[in-house]
């Protein structure tokens, strides 16, 4: 029985996911391939220009937005921002402080508020009955 071990690989989409950036706004080498672990390693420890001004610059994805931005994805939904943004246009945005904005960073403050208040009261839980932490 030969032990052979293949290469993990996986879609471009989901390296793009991994690295932070928007899969439409990679160069097309990207796009079209498939990308190991290996080379995701690489463009993660040594990242090339366009990964650095991809980053640095956008246009970011929704995730990357809702965080710098503060608030959730669905908070960006809410608030018609449903397409990636540049980094020029979060910044014009967080100097705006529209409404929706101003709103929905309140509402992922409190959800993040109720978070530590119950993961709290878990450790008191623990602690009262004698039993290890999860």
């Amino acid at each position: 029985m030969k032990s052979h071990q293949t290469t993990q690989t996986m879609k471009p989409a989901t390296a793009a996911k991994k690295l932070g950036v928007y899969l439409e706004a990679t160069p097309a080498e990207f796009q079209e391939g498939v990308v190991t672990r290996a080379e995701l390693n690489a463009l993660q420890a040594d990242p090339p220009q366009w990964l650095v001004e991809l980053r640095r610059n956008g246009p970011h994805p929704r995730p990357v937005v809702a965080a710098k931005l503060g608030v959730s994805i669905s908070g960006l939904a809410r608030g018609g921002v449903t397409e990636a943004l540049t980094t020029e246009q979060i910044d014009a945005l967080k100097n705006d402080s529209p409404e929706w904005l101003q709103r929905e960073r309140a509402t992922q403050a409190e959800v993040r508020k109720e978070a530590v208040r119950i993961k709290e009261k878990k450790a008191e839980r623990a602690d009262q009955s004698g039993q290890p932490r999860s």
